[in-house]
């Protein structure tokens, strides 16, 4: 396999929850204290745009901050942190002179179902026309004068599962399923996906693309279903559940993603998608049950009263059934494993969220906004 350089990467959504674990992960500091995770060696430049709304949070990367961007000497420094919307190509194409972008990783996303819902031209502007300015911004920047490419540039594109659709009770989706996307949120990636396939077959751009399941661990939003019903349960609050609660999704642990995302990056052949799966189906209830044993057990509170709060809720419309990825494509050409086991990985994610309550709060009460405002919205 062909190892290619990365020495200036242009992370979109860094300050989010998958982005930020992913540039944890590329500076070797892993989010879940296994030291299985650290093996990304990488000693080039991280540059984070990220617009720093809802979802995404500066303390998330506070540490990197303090140990590769400002708080090291300049001569030595390696993050660095850019605040805008990638909507705007003149503010990214200004990124991308200064820092003398090779690699983009895009994990800039509006994400949320039920927000896409409620509320989907959010989603329609970051999603499509974001991913689009991503796209003419580097096409614009990495061509040479021959109508070619510089040589080693990259432009990777995380995506979702949901686009696939929805499965019945057999079958995996495969990279060559069928996109059939069932919200505003899953058509809007869909969208984006075939934007960036349509760059490599129309201009020649180098582009990579991922379709990943469902991720969990450290720094997820509190309104996504693993780490609400933990702060939930904490709180002694009702659990709701959607439906009747048997729909099922694949989980991965954000970690074994991000390794998944780094292998393309380094050895992706150009041009082409890979699925990153967990191999690891739960019904939400049974996923719901699973929890209640951990978080009863850290908290030493009792199962069966944490179960009476369980509340089955109206199904939300075009909820999907089931999700299921066959990853032997990315195991087969890149040597990709994951390496958290469910069990394991779960145990961690209730211990952050448990062992976190401040930065929670700071995203409930939304003071962190008011940090945010004080050093970033005066620029």
């Amino acid at each position: 396999m062909k190892n290619r350089t990365l020495k200036n990467v242009l992370v979109t959504g860094g300050s989010g929850f998958i982005g930020s674990n992913f540039i944890h992960y590329l500076f070797g500091m892993s989010t879940s204290g296994n030291k299985n995770f650290t093996d990304a060696a990488f000693d080039g430049k991280v540059i984070n745009i990220d617009n720093l709304t809802y979802a995404g949070n500066p303390e998330n990367l506070s540490n990197i901050e303090s140990t590769f961007g400002k708080g090291c000497p300049q001569e030595r420094r390696r993050y660095f942190f850019e605040k805008g919307d990638i909507c705007d190509s003149s503010f990214v194409t200004s990124v991308l002179k200064k820092y003398d972008i090779d690699t983009i990783v895009h994990f800039a996303a509006e994400s949320h179902v039920d927000r896409s819902i409620l509320g989907p031209e959010a989603f329609i502007k970051t999603n499509v026309i974001g991913t689009y300015s991503l796209l003419e911004s580097a096409r614009n920047f990495w061509k040479q004068e021959d109508s070619t490419f510089k040589e080693g540039v990259i432009f990777h594109h995380i995506s979702t599962d949901e686009v696939y659709g929805s499965l019945g009770k057999t079958g995996y989706f495969t990279e060559t399923t069928p996109y059939d996307p069932r919200s505003p949120y899953s058509a809007s990636k869909a969208s984006s996906d075939h934007l960036v396939m349509s760059y490599f077959h129309t201009y020649g751009l180098p582009v990579t693309l991922s379709n990943c399941t469902n991720n969990y661990g450290p720094y997820q939003f509190p309104e996504k279903l693993i780490p609400l019903m933990i702060l939930n349960m904490a709180k002694g609050e009702k659990l709701p559940v959607y439906g009747d609660g048997k729909n099922i999704r694949d989980w991965i642990y954000v970690e074994d993603h991000n390794r998944g995302v780094l292998q393309i990056l380094r050895h992706g052949k150009i041009g082409e998608k890979y699925n990153i799966g967990g191999e690891n189906e739960w019904e939400n209830i049974k996923l719901l049950e699973k929890l209640i044993e951990l978080v009863a057990e850290s908290l030493k509170k009792d199962e069966q009263t944490i179960r009476k709060t369980i509340t089955f809720v109206k199904d939300r419309p075009g909820h999907d059934k089931r999700y299921a990825i066959d990853c032997s494509k990315i195991k087969k050409e890149l040597g990709w494993e994951r390496k958290m086991t469910f069990e394991e990985g779960l145990r961690a994610t209730v211990n952050w969220n448990l062992n976190n309550n401040q930065w929670i709060q700071n995203i409930l009460s939304g003071s962190y906004k008011n940090w945010v405002e004080k050093n970033y919205n005066q620029r």
